[in-house]
């Protein structure tokens, strides 16, 4: 086999990798747009609070239908070698990258912007229903728990909220070392555990 043609098989199957991708993401943002209470019933109570704040069904349909028309173009025009549908390929993937770049770029630069706005958004909610609310209660302790983290901003995040209230003027057990029954805010100004703003400064930077 000839390195061309190496290159021609790689390309094929690589693009039909993208095409699979594509598609699959396709029918499940089909699935959650038509019948968006199995897929709750199914991922539970944190999908629901998701698809509150952002249409996932339209976003992944719109990302399978971007990936479906990129492997098409690349794996036909790789098996036709075909310049038009090549060319094409290649300037979807040029616009794509330039846009991430672009993305990065806005991302640096509005990042200090982006934290005060989360904290100004996201702090009263943590006040008012940490405790209250089982679905807020449960994405942050997961988030705390995998990030392992406390707050958005610090512990103080969760004072006077029904959770402090309720359980005797203490913080989660995520704002003090493990094994420690209760966790009042003594400890918990003692303990330097991570602000949970710095992994989501950190994702929204780099996407990861």
């Amino acid at each position: 086999m000839s390195c061309f043609s190496f290159i021609k098989v790689i390309m094929i199957l690589f693009n039909l990798a993208i095409f699979l991708g594509g598609a699959a993401l396709l029918g499940v943002g089909i699935w959650v747009s038509v019948d968006g209470s199995s897929f709750m019933k199914i991922f539970g109570s944190v999908s629901s609070s998701v698809l509150q704040f952002v249409n996932v069904g339209y976003f992944i349909i719109a990302i399978g239908a971007v990936l479906l028309v990129l492997g098409f173009l690349g794996c036909c025009g790789a098996q036709k070698e075909s310049k038009c549908l090549l060319m094409t390929f290649f300037s979807i993937v040029l616009i794509i990258f330039i846009a991430e770049i672009a993305g990065a770029v806005v991302a640096l630069v509005y990042t200090s912007m982006a934290e005060t706005l989360l904290a100004a958004t996201v702090t009263p909610v943590l006040k008012e229903n940490y405790g209250k609310s089982s679905d807020i209660t449960q994405i942050w302790n997961t988030t705390m728990e995998e990030l392992h983290c406390c707050g958005l901003m610090n512990y103080t995040d969760f004072t006077n909220s029904p959770y402090y209230s309720n359980n005797g003027e203490t913080y989660p057990s995520y704002c003090c070392p493990k094994g420690m029954s209760r966790c009042n805010e003594t400890l918990a100004g003692k303990v330097d555990v991570p602000v949970c703003m710095q992994h989501l400064s950190f994702k929204m930077v780099f996407g990861w």
